[in-house]
């Protein structure tokens, strides 16, 4: 099978670390479907290959991710579970490798909701923070509903997937959504720094240690992801995000 590229998704692997980067600068990074192909490849790519051990996700200091990019998300929604979307978000939940974010800028709706699937998460001081469905009409994506309350508890978590407010690094790492939150411009070393510590260690047993953690809530995300998709995709048809999309654009 030949595995799914696009320009924007860049994917090297060097001394058992594989780097997955999103570079759409002129667009804040912003996910088409034809990204998320690539980037559900990437992912199972760095899975399957025994030579890597641990994956850095990252876009560039600009930007992590603005998230969907609204124009392709419009003309193309998510109506089926084998839609990019859908596929990259099982490719990065099911990755048996750990992963460590690092984000830098915007992380605007998945972008956000992507680090509940990540095991380590770095963020710079003034990254933004957000998940503004509920602004749009929508609801909560990717097992959010599910994973930021269980991360944050109810009340904070209803000020991001309920209100949308945005939040800094520096608030989501006081909050337990990332390890750490450093100068910008130190990010990606930190991110780089933490891989290259777990590609050292023995890779059956990180690998074991990580499926522990994450197995017992892996049927529940499973679950969560498929409902949250039938809510959101009704909700897109519906006359309260016609009108909300509308209003975004014509702004």
């Amino acid at each position: 099978m030949t595995m799914a590229t696009d320009p924007h998704i860049e994917f090297s692997t060097a001394d058992g670390v594989c780097t997955v980067r999103i570079e759409r600068p002129a667009k804040r990074n912003a996910l088409t479907g034809s990204m998320y192909a690539a980037l559900a490849a990437a992912f199972i790519a760095a899975d399957a290959d025994e030579n890597v051990r641990a994956v850095v996700f990252t876009g560039n200091p600009q930007a992590f991710t603005g998230g969907n990019d609204l124009a392709d998300f419009l003309h193309q929604p998510p109506s089926r579970q084998d839609a990019p979307g859908f596929r990259f978000m099982r490719a990065l939940s099911d990755c048996r490798k750990p992963v460590v974010a690092a984000v830098c800028g915007p992380a605007v709706g998945i972008g956000t909701t992507l680090l509940l699937h990540c095991d380590f998460v770095y963020v710079a001081n003034d990254a933004k923070l957000s998940t503004p469905f509920v602004k749009l009409g929508l609801v909560p994506e990717y097992a959010s509903s599910l994973l930021m309350p269980a991360c944050l508890g109810h009340v904070r978590a209803a000020e991001w997937l309920l209100l949308g407010e945005v939040f800094s690094g520096e608030q989501a790492a006081a909050l337990g959504l990332a390890n750490q939150a450093l100068p910008a411009a130190d990010v990606l070393a930190a991110a780089q720094a933490t891989a290259a510590r777990l590609a050292a260690l023995p890779p059956g047993a990180v690998q074991a240690g990580k499926a522990l953690m994450r197995g017992a809530n892996r049927a529940a995300i499973a679950s969560t992801i498929e409902k949250e998709a039938a809510v959101f995709g009704a909700a897109l048809q519906s006359a309260e995000a016609k009108a909300a999309f509308a209003a975004f654009l014509g702004r």
